[in-house]
């Protein structure tokens, strides 16, 4: 889409753009767009200005990006000296504006921190703010829980004040021995100093060498009969053990981390923060919610906000690398039918070479940034205990997302609300029974389609069905459609079969026109088609409609744009499963075939008595015998069959 080519309605706007686009600077800095009421609907960072900047307004973009630049009347820019500015710059544009299509950290939780006051008498407390009122902070804790039970721990430990408000005489704390009653006896400011230092050396990471000095109060105690003394340690010792007991994941330097993950699937993003405290795994925090820009950039501003709102920091933080140019690719061979993990198969779709992104650069800017910002060290892992710590993360955000894609599935309120919202979006009477298809081959070698159907908004496995291509030769996707909707329909007629409420197909105008020219011109049937488009990254992007088809703007955070992508998804696994099954039947049989002495019959003979190709590799000349095949022919069968 090019936006400076849109109705003159805008054309003041648009020529306003035009001569800002020209005076933008090559600088790094931050831009922020607004829509015709002058609101402030996106915010961004460039390492460049001009050059992303104009990326807006010129070529063509994926259809979130679309919906965003059709909004946008105006934009302003900020100029920063360094790219580690303008990050910040973009977090706290971000908190002030709260524009439409940025990820906002919407998820208004604080954490609990315990609090040293610093006061006279000093107590100890849980709060959620932190000010500067010089009071000593420790932590964040995972939940209040957590907080609070340690909190009882140090009561028992350090007898600190406890009041809010000093009363006239001792309270019941005094007599527990959890408060040295400074409402009645004068206390030195050293005590003070002394259980301070001992409270906070416990909290930095020092309670193993805390439960030392117990342990041997505790032996003295009992040696001196003083046994009421010494339970009194030994119950404190075992209050530490059990707050403070061993994670599954421990690192030896006892330091405080962040470790960070994240997952994107279906246009929604879930980012997993796990806690490290002392060098022990103690608690994980989740949000997930829906994201319009670059996943990687997304995310990086998840991070900048989170911390812009949390200023108990870590001392390190670990973050995941940017996605690297080969997985992105292998994610487009896979959509593209061919089987995952293939190198040859790269090779051959891309190209012999495949250019690098240069992701270390990359990560290392990020990080650089980061750690300047806040002060801490920032790491973007490789490889190594810490790699593999953030792989954890990613894996957790990753089932986290699925597990929220299931409950939703499960919701029949949201599942019969979502066809319903469906049919009203595309303009029909209702979408009881959809029936999507999907092609699949590679380079056109073994061509297959299939159907899959969905009722009341669930797949109806009963009704699947698969088709192996008839009539068309080379990969001619829409031919592919026309045959395998003419057959599909036409037995729906002569079997007087159910018509589906809606067909989708997997993809754009030109397969929506070769559906419709066989229903409408060929069968006579009027049935209402609908297309998936998909972005540059093989992303469920529009819902076209009708012909000339029409872009439907369903929010792509709605129960019926994920309908949508669960009906793509299982379509295009369904094909691809059988394309592969097809493909690996006739990749062992071109290999039998292409022996001297093995025809069709003796093919079928050695596949049903061995059962695969592995096991005829793996057989011996002997084996042989019990399928007629002689000693030379069956040295030939082996020989060619294990050639590397």
């Amino acid at each position: 889409m090019d936006i400076l080519n849109l109705s003159a309605d805008h054309g003041k706007a648009m020529e306003n753009i035009r001569h800002k686009l020209a005076l933008l600077p090559d600088q790094p800095g931050c831009y922020l767009m607004k829509n015709d009421e002058g609101k402030i609907i996106y915010v961004g960072k460039a390492k460049v200005l001009k050059n992303r900047v104009r990326s807006y307004f010129t070529g063509s973009h994926n259809g979130k990006t679309q919906k965003l630049v059709s909004e946008i009347r105006d934009f302003e820019y900020i100029v920063t000296a360094s790219n580690t500015e303008s990050l910040i710059l973009e977090c706290n544009l971000i908190k002030e504006h709260f524009p439409r299509y940025n990820v906002l950290l919407k998820d208004d939780k604080s954490f609990p921190y315990l609090k040293i006051t610093h006061e006279a008498h000093p107590r100890l407390e849980v709060t959620r703010r932190i000010v500067k009122d010089k009071g000593k902070y420790f932590g964040p804790y995972p939940n209040a829980f957590a907080a609070q039970e340690t909190k009882k721990l140090l009561d028992r430990l350090y007898p600190l004040r406890k009041c809010n408000t000093m009363p006239d005489k001792v309270c019941l704390y005094y007599h527990l021995g959890q408060c040295v009653a400074p409402c009645e006896y004068p206390v030195e400011q050293a005590t003070y100093d002394e259980m301070i230092g001992e409270i906070s050396r416990f909290l930095n990471g020092g309670h193993t060498d805390i439960k030392k000095d117990l342990k041997h109060k505790m032996e003295v105690s009992a040696e001196q009969l003083e046994f009421e003394r010494a339970r009194e340690y030994r119950d404190q010792i075992v209050a530490i053990e059990s707050l403070m007991e061993k994670q599954s994941i421990n690192f030896a330097d006892a330091m405080d981390r962040d470790v960070f993950g994240y997952s994107v699937d279906k246009g929604w993003m879930c980012v997993q923060i796990l806690y490290m405290r002392q060098g022990k795994m103690i608690q994980r925090h989740v949000s997930v919610f829906p994201f319009y820009g670059e996943a990687y950039d997304d995310f990086l501003s998840y991070v900048t906000q989170y911390y812009s709102d949390n200023p108990a920091l870590p001392r390190e933080m670990l973050l995941p690398p940017p996605p690297e140019a080969g997985e992105v690719q292998a994610s487009v061979v896979d959509d593209a039918g061919a089987q995952v993990g293939m190198v040859a198969e790269a090779k051959e779709v891309y190209g012999e070479e495949t250019e690098e992104a240069s992701e270390e650069g990359e990560a290392a800017e990020v990080g650089e940034s980061l750690r300047h910002w806040l002060k801490i060290k920032v790491a973007v892992p490789r490889r190594g205990s810490k790699r593999q710590l953030v792989a954890m993360a990613c894996d957790n955000s990753r089932v986290a997302l699925e597990e929220k894609f299931r409950l939703i599935e499960r919701d029949e309120s949201r599942t019969v609300k979502a066809v319903e919202g469906l049919a009203k979006w595309i303009g029909i009477p209702h979408a009881n029974r959809i029936e999507a298809f999907d092609n699949s081959n590679v380079q056109g070698a073994s061509p297959v389609s299939a159907m899959i159907v969905f009722t009341n908004g669930k797949p109806d496995k009963k009704e699947y069905r698969k088709y192996n291509v008839k009539t068309v030769q080379g990969p001619d996707d829409y031919e592919t459609m026309r045959e395998v909707v003419r057959r599909r329909y036409e037995r729906v007629l002569k079997e007087g079969l159910q018509l589906p409420d809606l067909i989708v197909v997997d993809g754009g105008k030109g397969h929506i026109a070769s559906v419709l020219d066989v229903l409408v011109n060929e069968l006579g049937l009027n049935v209402p088609v609908c297309g998936l488009a998909k972005d540059a990254k093989h992303r469920t992007a529009q819902l076209l409609v009708g012909y000339p088809p029409e872009v439907v703007p369903l929010p792509r955070d709605s129960q019926e744009f994920y309908l949508l992508q669960r009906i793509q998804d299982e379509v295009h696994r369904f094909a691809i499963t059988f394309h592969r099954e097809k493909r690996a039947k006739s990749m062992v049989a071109s290999r039998l075939d292409a022996i001297a002495g093995i025809g069709e019959k003796r093919r079928k003979q050695l596949l049903s008595h061995f059962g695969s190709l592995k096991a005829i590799k793996e057989a011996t000349v002997e084996d042989f015998k019990a399928v007629s095949i002689g000693e030379a022919l069956a040295q030939r069968i082996l020989e060619a069959l294990n050639v590397e």
